[in-house]
């Protein structure tokens, strides 16, 4: 039997996976109190962003794919908040710029997390807003031991805090210092605006839906909006050097709304895999399958062999090459031609027997791709990748941990189902708001500065996030959601999970404890937008003659700590016999799974 770090855990009430204990097991007490999964994932969110501040906030943003009991096609609601209204290439160009900042306010788009899960909470959920609200509260007004990473993310940026983010310092250098692992943290500021989102509602009346309507308003055009307006005009310093004023205004709150749409979907192995839009990576996941089909080679689905894992990253490097020249909000997506099953053999006649260095956008329906010049050989270099204030924080090529972003997946007793990937306004993104206890997040660092592509920046339009949950359907029924935090790497790390599970039979666990991959060889998504060329990362646990013929391949292969690419969670429902299973990664020592 393959060993594990962990059991799959398996029950019938109800089945958590998260990127922190604590979440995890607020919303398994929801679960115990007679909520749904949508309860349970709503409470999750909230207290993530107390509990891990470095990796989410209320001022990011959460995609989720959702399925009822009720009605079990699965659905996506888009937490991604769009580019404000100033936000334009004109404004940027003007001071001087040809990349978005990777960190400031200059770089936010409209929050669009807490909105989302509201909505989620109002359609989808059955308690009142105070109660799956009320672990968050507590945790932020009472306090809650701090992880490590929070005290070193903070210890990173100490001279930016102190010398440019006063704010931000104010909240997180109490007594000159960054707060130490264990310690007792409070956020007295998130906890007065989470209650006085909790006041709106009750002011609303005794209507539930009211009450979660009246907070979606105190947020959107209320205090929260006018909060943001004020702090959004005062500059700070951000990773272009200068300080600059943000953008988001109170107009742009009150202009936006999560929403619900349809997925994407592929038919695959006896499943239907759902994705969210083309305005997201997730479709690369999809692509890579399919394209991983036409290679017509069983051996190509095992992520345990040399050629296996050759094929796996050659296939992903195509589909993310796709991603460059082809995803994006408001773009004129082949979303068709791009998942069809003849562009699949077309892109799987590329792969050989040498890892590729090029990046390689395919024709779908014989378009010809455009890429952002950025991208194209002799493009200039920008800012130091490590600066710890930009870029999405998650694991660097190296292996080395700079945060992560963070997962949560719920079951239910019923059927419901849920998987979520919250991320954006970590504490190291922006100014802390000192009314509201949050910073804003840097999530319009994803689009491009050049007219004509399709993730070019315009205002309103969702920038192109990373951000990609995952649920899997068997016939019309979900039966497994999972994510991972990780920026570029969501997706390839989540290849080789779902092969090991739904192809290869591995349970949750021991899908997620095996030795993990990703290669660097395309654009990086975030400041400075970085790519190298032919770099694939692997855990060192992989055999040793499988990292020798991987070189034989022409990988460049670069070692990380055995236990450090990926923070895999994961749920399952039989829909025969109605068990539930969970499982969560140990990297890191702070995913959880709880169930019974």
């Amino acid at each position: 039997m393959t060993f594990t770090t962990r059991p799959t855990l398996q029950g019938t009430f109800g089945m958590v996976s998260s990127t922190h204990w604590l979440a995890s097991q607020a919303a398994m007490g929801i679960l115990e109190r007679g909520g749904n999964a949508f309860d349970a994932a709503v409470t999750a969110g909230f207290v993530l962003h107390v509990v891990e501040p470095h990796l989410n906030g209320p001022g990011g943003e959460v995609p989720a794919i959702v399925a009822t009991a009720q009605d079990p096609a699965p659905k996506v609601l888009c937490g991604q908040g769009p580019a404000p209204a100033g936000a334009t290439i004109a404004h940027f160009r003007s001071l001087g710029m040809d990349l978005i900042p990777g960190s400031g306010p200059l770089a936010a788009a409209v929050p669009g997390a807490v909105d989302a899960w509201l909505l989620l909470l109002r359609d989808h959920g059955t308690l009142s807003l105070d109660e799956v609200l009320e672990p968050a509260i507590g945790y932020a007004a009472a306090g809650h031991p701090l992880i490590g990473r929070v005290g070193d993310t903070v210890a990173a940026v100490r001279s930016l805090f102190e010398e440019h983010w006063y704010t931000s310092a104010q909240l997180w250098l109490r007594g000159g210092r960054p707060p130490a692992a264990g310690e007792m943290f409070t956020n007295p500021a998130y906890a007065r605006t989470l209650r006085r989102l909790v006041e709106a509602g009750r002011a609303a009346g005794a209507d539930r839906e009211a009450q979660i309507e009246a907070a979606r308003r105190a947020w959107g055009t209320g205090f929260v909006a006018e909060a943001i307006d004020r702090f959004s005009r005062e500059p700070f310093q951000d990773s272009s050097g200068s300080p600059h004023a943000g953008l988001v205004t109170g107009a742009d709150l009150a202009a936006y709304s999560a929403t619900w749409e349809a997925p994407v979907t592929l038919d695959w192995h006896g499943y239907s895999v759902a994705k969210t839009g083309f305005w997201g990576q997730g479709p690369v996941l999809l692509e890579t399958l399919s394209v991983l089909d036409a290679l017509d080679d069983p051996g190509a689905y095992d992520p345990a062999t040399a050629a296996g894992v050759h094929a796996q990253v050659e296939a992903l490097k195509l589909a993310f090459a796709d991603r460059e020249a082809w995803y994006g909000d408001g773009a004129d997506v082949p979303a068709k031609a791009l998942l069809s099953r003849e562009y699949a053999r077309e892109r799987a006649a590329l792969i050989g027997d040498r890892a590729s260095r090029e990046l390689r956008p395919g024709r779908p329906d014989g378009a010809e791709p455009h890429l952002p010049a950025h991208v194209r050989p002799g493009a200039a270099r920008h800012a130091d990748p490590t600066d710890p204030t930009t870029g999405e924080p998650t694991v660097q090529a190296d292996g080395v941990t700079r945060g992560d972003t963070c997962h949560v997946d719920v079951v239910d007793r019923w059927g419901n189902m849920i998987s979520a990937t919250p991320s954006g306004g970590w504490l190291q993104s922006s100014p802390t708001i000192p009314d509201l206890g949050f910073p804003l997040g840097s999530r319009l660092q994803m689009f491009w500065l050049e007219e004509g592509l399709a993730s070019s920046l315009a205002p309103g339009r969702r920038p192109r996030t990373t951000l990609s949950p995952t649920m899997v359907h068997r016939d019309g029924q979900p039966v497994l959601a999972c994510g991972t935090p990780g920026g570029d790497q969501q997706d390839q790390w989540q290849v080789p999970f779902l092969l090991r599970h739904l192809v290869g039979g591995q349970s949750l666990q021991e899908a997620i404890d095996a030795p993990a991959f990703h290669t660097v060889s395309l654009p990086g998504s975030f400041y400075p937008r970085e790519m190298e060329p032919g770099v694939l990362v692997v855990e060192d646990r992989l055999d040793e003659d499988v990292l020798a013929a991987l070189r034989a391949y022409g990988h460049e292969v670069r070692l990380s700590d055995g236990w450090s690419l990926g923070r895999l969670c994961a749920v399952t429902r039989d829909p025969d016999t109605g068990v539930l299973a969970a499982g969560a990664n140990p990297r890191g020592m702070q995913g959880y799974a709880c169930g019974r």
